[in-house]
């Protein structure tokens, strides 16, 4: 974010209502993915692939990091950017978790005491139910107790009401539908002291009545091909109404500053591209998601390249 906009969302989220307060808290949160490395730090290459540092190119990313490919393992790595994320006015990440013990979980204690430094909060995106052949809600709470046990208490974890937040990505939602996660939810929170919160990523009165919150991972399949005033028009309509379908619950608006993925050999075109329009896209979906009055806005993303 520019130092405008910056401010924009410190004020934005010291703002905030004695209505919303009661509810949580306002954040601005980014979705960070921990699952770079690269063989100076982790021996060998993950997330990365055909890097060409001279060529300043990077197998199937349309663009190229400053910090070049850089590994999500290195403390000055994680450190740096959690300084630009308190900075651009950010007060947490959601971070992609796949499996116990796996690359990503391991990189979790780092980034969680960096981000107690920076005043950050960390919360997971929980991307996928185990077992592979047949997703299960067991499977879900076996990971979900992992996770909440071994960090949900560490002083860094985003929380509400002295409560453990985790984020459900709509992969995980879809594996086991919304019964199977009510299923989760009640045999984690029955199991886990003092129970946590969960927000589903799937924008339903249905999902509100499952989930402690809603939210919406990616735009861009809504806003793609279109000119600023249509993304603009789009989000006026589209994030009060996500806003009404959370009702009571945690109510979370996502606003992108574009987005490209056609250079991912794996996904079919045509894909979805919205246009970053010199930075009016990302300034007019901000403007709509701060009328809109959600309790969050988030970010996507901070580094999904």
């Amino acid at each position: 974010m520019s130092t405008f906009w910056s401010r924009f969302a410190l004020a934005w989220v010291a703002a905030a209502s004695l209505a919303a307060q009661d509810r949580a808290p306002r954040q601005v949160l980014a979705f960070y993915y921990d699952w770079y490395g690269n063989p100076d730090v982790s021996g060998r290459w993950f997330h990365w692939k055909d890097v060409n540092a001279s060529a300043r190119t990077i197998g199937g990313s349309t663009h190229y990091p400053v910090l070049g490919a850089y590994d999500s393992h290195d403390p000055k790595v994680v450190a740096g950017h959690c300084r630009q994320a308190r900075a651009a006015g950010l007060t947490g990440f959601i971070v992609t978790w796949w499996r116990q013990g796996d690359f990503h979980d391991a990189a979790m204690p780092l980034l969680l005491d960096t981000a107690r430094e920076h005043g950050l909060a960390i919360t997971i995106y929980y991307e996928s139910v185990p077992p592979r052949e047949k997703p299960s809600p067991e499977g879900a709470v076996k990971d979900l107790l992992y996770v909440l046990e071994r960090y949900g208490r560490h002083p860094a974890w985003l929380r509400v009401r002295d409560r453990p937040v985790i984020f459900v990505y709509g992969r995980a939602v879809g594996q086991i539908k919304l019964e199977g996660w009510q299923q989760a939810m009640a045999e984690i929170n029955r199991r886990y002291s003092g129970g946590a919160l969960f927000i589903g990523d799937q924008l339903s009165e249905k999902a509100a009545a499952v989930f402690d919150g809603i939210h919406t991972y990616n735009v861009t399949g809504r806003t793609a091909g279109m000119p600023v005033e249509e993304v603009r028009t789009w989000a006026r309509a589209a994030y009060p109404d996500a806003v009404r379908k959370a009702g009571h619950k945690i109510s979370c608006v996502t606003v992108i500053p574009g987005y490209d993925d056609t250079k991912l050999a794996d996904r079919k075109p045509p894909r979805p591209t919205t246009d970053r329009h010199q930075g009016r896209t990302y300034r007019a979906l901000w403007e709509e998601a701060l009328a809109a009055r959600p309790d969050w806005v988030l970010i996507t993303s901070w580094n999904e390249w």
